[in-house]
C-alpha cells in the first residue's frame, strides 16, 4: 500500500500483502528525471530469496508496522544483511559502498494498536545510523 500510495499519490485500502510486484514509475527529484523500479516484496522469502532480492536492490526502505512487533525486530536483522552483502568484495562494481537505507515506521494512525513506540524506532535508528520516518 506504501509503494502504491507513493506511485498513484491515493491510498488504495484493498491491498494484498502476500503479493510481490515490481513497480515502475518515473519522478523529478532535485530538478532530475529519477526512473524508479520498486521491488515490493511480500515479506516471507526464505534466506535465500531474501538475498537474492537485496542483491537486485540499489536503495533500501526498511518497513514494519508499528502495530506488529515481529516485523520491528527483523528490521535491524535486514539493515545487516543489506550491509554485509552490498559490501562484500564479490560484489562487482560496488566499491565496498553502502546502499542508502531508511528506515520507515508505518501505520502510525493505528494508536491503539500500536506495540511499537516511536521511541523504539528513533533509538533503532540512532544505533544504526539511518534515517527514520513513522508515517500513516
Amino acid at each position: 500500500a506504501l509503494t502504491v500510495r507513493f506511485i498513484t499519490r491515493r491510498f488504495i485500502g484493498d491491498y494484498d500483502p502476500t503479493l510481490e510486484m515490481i513497480y515502475r514509475h518515473m519522478a523529478v527529484i532535485d530538478g532530475d528525471m529519477v526512473h524508479f523500479e520498486i521491488l515490493d516484496t511480500a515479506g516471507q522469502e526464505d534466506s535465500l530469496q531474501i538475498e537474492e532480492k537485496i542483491k537486485w536492490g540499489d536503495g533500501f526502505a526498511v518497513v514494519y508496522s508499528v502495530t506488529d512487533r515481529c516485523s520491528f525486530d527483523e528490521v535491524m536483522r535486514l539493515c545487516f544483511l543489506i550491509n554485509h552483502i552490498h559490501g562484500s568484495p564479490k560484489r562487482s562494481g560496488s566499491g565496498g559502498e553502502q546502499p542508502p537505507i531508511i528506515i520507515v515506521a508505518n501505520k502510525k494512525d493505528l494508536q491503539f494498536d500500536r506495540m511499537v513506540s516511536t521511541e523504539d524506532g528513533e533509538n533503532l535508528s540512532k544505533a544504526l545510523k539511518l534515517p527514520f520516518y513513522e508515517i500513516s
